[in-house]
């Protein structure tokens, strides 16, 4: 199976998702894929229960993509080896009433992981600049005191909540979140087939709106926006992944394996040693469970 370099999916300077192509060849079957995908996921539940003991990091994973991208299947597939006391996803919906009488970033912030937990975000704070920026008639919902029209949707408006959006994760970096943000790389042609497949398949039926065809007109929309945000929020400390997901098990081995390879790299993240005088009384504790 072809080796892949991490960093090939990294966005680290101006890209166009329309040359960025949505297949990734890795030189093998899909019972292999899903082998390679199986001993990386081991790892990574075995690296969770290390940084679970450590507890000075946190591990923030956002997902975003297209509808049919994969997110719920990726998060399902990566973390079957996870212990659930450490890690939680939170998948956002349209914005509640109370969460809209916050900013915007709110319930972003409060669903952030602990220390020593990861957090998934499957759809994320980017919506915000994402769904809103497609539909800015969403942004009146927000009721905000200098918004008083869609005209004051304006680029100004979206500097600003980008500047906002880049400040958000550098603190939470600075503060110990290890931040990794995928987008899953659909071709329209592929939605369209998934599209379909939920159609025609009764136990697939509860995952389809109408909606999905409305947003689907608007491909090209949703394309420069996200082209849009990767360039513009792709940061050392919170960079963007691009991972070609017309292929399910090849995207979710890419994505495994760049969490995998990248945490490794925090040796500072070790399993915190016994204290020294309890250490030196393990045998005298053995002896006690032994002979009670």
């Amino acid at each position: 199976m072809k080796k892949i370099d991490i960093n090939q999916f990294k966005v680290t300077k101006k890209i166009q998702l329309k040359n960025i192509s949505t297949h990734f060849d890795l030189k093998a079957d899909k019972k292999r894929i899903e082998s390679e995908l199986e001993e990386v996921r081991e790892k990574l539940g075995d690296f969770q229960n290390t940084i679970y003991a450590h507890g000075k990091y946190a591990v923030l994973i956002c997902i975003q993509g297209m509808d049919t991208a994969g997110k719920d299947s990726m998060i399902r597939e990566v973390f079957k080896d996870f212990n659930t006391r450490g890690i939680v996803v939170h998948s956002f919906k349209v914005p509640t009433e109370l969460e809209l009488n916050h900013d915007y970033l709110w319930r972003h912030y409060i669903a952030l992981p602990a220390r020593g937990k990861f957090g998934i975000f499957n759809r994320t704070h980017y919506e915000n600049v994402l769904v809103t920026r497609v539909h800015p008639g969403y942004i009146l919902g927000e009721n905000l005191p200098d918004v008083h029209s869609i005209d004051d949707v304006n680029e100004a408006f979206w500097d600003k909540r980008f500047d906002q959006i880049n400040d958000f994760e550098k603190h939470i970096a600075d503060n110990g979140t290890v931040i990794f943000k995928f987008f899953l790389h659909l071709s329209k042609d592929e939605q369209k087939n998934r599209l379909l497949r939920r159609l025609r398949k009764a136990d697939k039926h509860w995952k389809f709106s109408p909606g999905d065809l409305r947003e689907r007109k608007l491909w090209d929309d949703y394309q420069r926006c996200y082209e849009d945000a990767l360039n513009r929020t792709s940061n050392d400390h919170a960079p963007w992944y691009t991972i070609p997901a017309d292929d399910k098990p090849t995207a979710r081995y890419i994505v495994a394996r760049i969490l995998y390879d990248t945490l490794i790299q925090y040796k500072d993240i070790i399993e915190p040693e016994l204290d020294a005088g309890i250490k030196a009384n393990l045998d005298i504790y053995i002896d006690e469970l032994k002979n009670e």
